[in-house]
């Protein structure tokens, strides 16, 4: 199990399968908010999905494939923030997140995604972290370019948003690179 302390309101940790019915109700409730970007939200219409993608990231993380944690406000689920794509021989992952419309533009998502990015290069020792957007997520565009994320480069047509093929921008942010943006 993972759980990282973000400050004194906020906690991100591993779901439990007990969190599947407040995971879902809270995707349910961001449903048009969430859909632009994520295309599981159309596929998860019942509790058991929840429960099935619970199941499914805590194998994950036993196996070392993957780490899903829900990021949790004074006990209330607003978001996830995960790990996946883990290439261990590579030391590389890519990351993923999003929160509720309520707490979107507080700043609580750069904050846990700063303590997770911290977790992953100094616990886990990964040497690399991607993060992939579609160009016209510009919430995502301007969360890689604050934590200074390189684009390393757009495939094109490869990714399918309702229904649609778009281009993904790679970014990347190498260890290096942020033990040295935390001291300037």
């Amino acid at each position: 199990m993972v759980s990282i302390i973000v400050d004194s309101d906020i906690i991100l940790r591993t779901f439990t399968p007990q969190d599947a019915q407040t995971l879902f109700e809270t995707i349910d409730a961001n449903r048009t908010h969430l859909r632009p970007w994520l295309s599981w939200v159309d596929g998860t219409t019942k509790q058991e999905h929840s429960l099935a993608f619970i199941e499914d990231a805590l194998s994950q993380l036993q196996s070392q494939q993957g780490i899903a944690l829900g990021i949790f406000l004074n006990g209330n689920v607003i978001g996830t923030i995960g790990m996946h794509q883990w290439n261990h021989a590579l030391k590389k992952a890519q990351i993923g997140y999003w929160i509720v419309r309520e707490h979107e533009g507080k700043g609580l998502l750069s904050k846990c995604l700063k303590r997770f990015v911290d977790f992953l290069f100094d616990k886990i020792d990964l040497n690399k972290i991607e993060i992939h957007f579609v160009p016209a997520n510009k919430r995502s565009a301007a969360v890689a370019d604050k934590f200074n994320a390189k684009i390393e480069g757009v495939l094109r047509d490869s990714y399918l948003r309702n229904g649609k093929l778009e281009d993904l921008v790679i970014t990347g942010i190498l260890k290096h690179e942020w033990n040295q943006d935390l001291q300037d």
